[in-house]
């Protein structure tokens, strides 16, 4: 029996290089795309397929919606020369940017920005996607613990993942009769080169995230990719139109 086929956007790094290593893990094969860094990108591929598991990489900007048809084009060509299939089973919505920028300070080029990246490019990637979805699959969007408690500066980027949130139920509503699922994992504070790496280059921000954590500490990367790969399971088989927040509990 063929092995489950996962695409991951934003797979060669921090959050997503973990997705894309957890799924293999569970023994879905591995799409994983990347912006700019083909050679990381090539290099996560290869640890997948030492674990027995195919995966390819596939360039893609999330940001450049008149891309999307090309990029569509070029993931059924690879889908049928290295796996002789026409779909995958699970779209997992990872790829993003960070951004620190108080309301006054905000710009329409930062706020478009922002917007393409984290909600119009998964809403029409999601669209264009669900044709080459396989039946009783999954799709796994990735917001953001700031959609319930406010960090400054994130108004933008917070508000697009509360836009994610709300698109994900409609997602699970209109393609539950396919079987396919739709969720939200949310992340709390992460240790990752996310955003600059704000948390790892500064210690008392740090500090102060993980003394409000109820587990007394924030988070690192392979908190979330087992949680992600855990939900392209049949053991998450009955889980749909859920938000997961993955944060040991912050500001309890």
């Amino acid at each position: 029996m063929a092995a489950p086929i996962a695409l991951v956007t934003g797979g060669s790094r921090g959050l997503g290089k973990d997705m894309a290593l957890s799924l293999a893990k569970k023994g879905i094969d591995v799409i994983l795309t990347y912006h700019t860094n083909k050679e990381e990108a090539e290099k996560i591929v290869t640890q997948i397929e030492q674990t027995k598991q195919k995966a390819a990489a596939l360039q893609f900007d999330v940001s450049t919606i008149a891309s999307f048809d090309t990029f569509i084009s070029r993931l059924s060509e690879t889908l049928r020369t290295k796996w002789n299939t026409e779909r995958f089973d699970f779209l997992i919505n990872n790829a993003g940017v960070g951004a620190t920028i108080p309301i006054p300070n905000m710009t329409e080029e930062a706020f478009d920005m922002l917007m393409n990246i984290h909600f119009k490019g998964v809403y029409f990637l999601t669209q264009k996607s669900l044709p080459l979805i396989n039946n009783n699959g999954g799709i796994v969007f990735i917001s953001s613990g700031t959609t319930r408690f406010c960090v400054p500066g994130y108004s933008a980027y917070s508000s697009m993942k509360g836009a994610v949130e709300v698109f994900m139920k409609y997602a699970a509503k209109e393609f539950g009769s396919r079987g396919i699922r739709a969720n939200v994992v949310a992340p709390g504070a992460i240790e990752t080169d996310f955003n600059n790496a704000s948390i790892r280059n500064n210690p008392q921000m740090k500090s102060f995230l993980a003394s409000q954590t109820a587990l007394g500490r924030v988070g690192s990367v392979d908190d979330i990719g087992s949680v992600v790969a855990f939900l392209c399971t049949d053991d998450a088989k009955w889980i749909n139109a859920q938000r997961i927040e993955i944060s040991g509990g912050m500001f309890l």
